[in-house]
């Protein structure tokens, strides 16, 4: 199992149970020194860093299955890619889409 920390429209309870059956919502946290953004054409939501900002968002435990689902749905590699950070002394996922 691996920690995600969702933002935007994956922190629709109902759809993160849809996109990944075996996902587990651990709790809401708050990503420190990133801003919530919206992109493109159809205003994806996106995050970047800047120092003092806040990303509410939420905290999972997902499967290598459930990640590989949300690879399709976040169209990685190539509109988003992965980051890691530490939440918590845990090694923790997101997607960021690519500059």
């Amino acid at each position: 199992m691996k920690y995600y920390f969702a933002y935007g429209s994956n922190l629709h309870h109902l759809q993160m149970k849809r996109r990944c059956p075996n996902c587990c919502f651990v709790k809401k946290i708050i990503l420190h020194n990133y801003i919530l953004t919206f992109r493109g054409k159809y205003g994806a939501a996106d995050i970047e860093k800047k120092t003092g900002g806040k990303v509410y968002g939420g905290l999972y435990l997902i499967s290598k299955e459930a990640e590989k689902r949300l690879d399709i749905y976040e169209e990685y590699p190539t509109l988003y890619k992965k980051i890691f950070f530490i939440y918590d002394n845990k090694k923790t996922m997101t997607y960021i889409m690519q500059k």
